[in-house]
């Protein structure tokens, strides 16, 4: 499934500026980053698990913004990009 992770991280203390690192890191050991706290991550149920635990292991409720938007339809109909971003075909072959 593909999944957009969002996030908005409180930064205004040095422990905020540090979680936002941390949330980062683990959004990229997973996904592609689309925008500077946006992620697309083609994942399978249990990465998806581990993914939210991971993430809610690092953010402060109280301060803290994390969302998970599961994408469902087809992917030519699910996303339409302009300008420069090219997305990595995750169905595609992987050429390296």
């Amino acid at each position: 499934m593909l999944v957009v992770v969002t996030y908005d991280v409180s930064t205004e203390t040095a422990a905020g500026r540090r979680r936002l690192r941390r949330v980062a890191k683990v959004c990229e050991s997973t996904g592609q980053r689309v925008q500077k706290s946006v992620f697309e991550c083609q994942v399978n149920e249990m990465q998806m698990e581990q993914l939210e635990r991971a993430l809610l292991a690092e953010i402060d409720e109280a301060e803290d913004n994390l969302r998970f938007y599961r994408i469902t339809e087809s992917a030519h109909l699910r996303v339409k990009q302009y300008g420069v971003f090219r997305a990595v075909d995750f169905e595609g072959p992987l050429v390296l």
